[in-house]
């Protein structure tokens, strides 16, 4: 493994661990906002022809932060406030305007993945940022079985991988990969919760936590479904050996609601 992947991945690891283990709740909501405006930036980069400034990104993506919080209470009436503003600040921002009217004006294409992102990329940065509130244990767990997943997946797809799982999308993963690290992510996160909520029954966890490392599986390759369409290989290269924020949070994204659902 370069040694730039690894410095990259201790720097990004010291720096989640201090900020969810030392510092108040309110300091990863932060960390979820600049990670989000960050992962903002390589979605809009992702899609070809989206025309939606830098300044217009950050203003956008705060206020979808917000929206999504709103959302994470998870009633009917909030998701449904969240969702309307969502739709209307999109739509609001995707035009920029000068004194000869609308410039550039974007398709409804344009509209719909600015929408989706505020879903994509906030709603589950902001979840986990309400994890955090119940504890720096519960979002710790989380963050966990999804390291310990794609490790498992990585080493046991080396090690045993014959057969693709999704050749179109992702050529180097390969079922073995993905049944190792169910199976490891799995073993792995029962045993982590039986350390630290002794309350919550073997079966319960038995049942959720594969749940959870296969919405990660999938949150990979949605991610990197969006990169083929891009014909690119990372998000960006704003971290050395490991691509962009997008490339770091594609599992966690899918992850994390299924996680909160698990903890209500």
């Amino acid at each position: 493994m370069p040694v730039t992947r690894v410095l990259s991945a201790l720097v990004l690891i010291s720096i989640v661990l201090g900020v969810v283990c030392l510092l108040p709740a309110y300091a990863t909501t932060v960390l979820a906002m600049v990670a989000a405006i960050l992962a903002g930036f390589e979605l809009r980069d992702l899609r070809a022809g989206f025309r939606l400034t830098k300044p217009m990104t950050i203003g956008l993506t705060i206020g979808l932060l917000w929206a999504a919080m709103a959302a994470a209470v998870v009633t009917v009436r909030s998701t449904s406030q969240a969702g309307i503003w969502i739709v209307l600040m999109a739509m609001a921002a995707a035009g920029p305007r000068d004194r000869r009217g609308w410039r550039d004006r974007p398709s409804w294409s344009d509209w719909a993945v600015v929408a989706v992102g505020g879903w994509y990329v906030g709603l589950p940065l902001m979840l986990l940022a309400r994890i955090r509130v119940a504890g720096p244990a519960h979002l710790l767990w989380l963050l966990g079985v999804i390291v310990v997943s794609d490790s498992a997946q990585y080493y046991t797809g080396r090690a045993f991988g014959r057969h693709l799982l999704a050749p179109t999308i992702s050529p180097k993963k390969t079922v073995e990969g993905a049944v190792g690290g169910l199976v490891i992510a799995t073993g792995a996160g029962v045993w982590l919760a039986r350390w630290g909520w002794p309350e919550v029954t073997t079966g319960v966890l038995v049942c959720a936590t594969p749940a959870i490392v296969i919405a990660g599986m999938l949150g990979d390759l949605f991610e990197s479904y969006l990169k083929r369409r891009a014909g690119v290989k990372d998000s960006s290269a704003l971290i050395p050996g490991h691509g962009g924020v997008l490339d770091r949070l594609d599992s966690w994204l899918f992850a994390a609601p299924v996680y909160y659902l698990f903890l209500r």
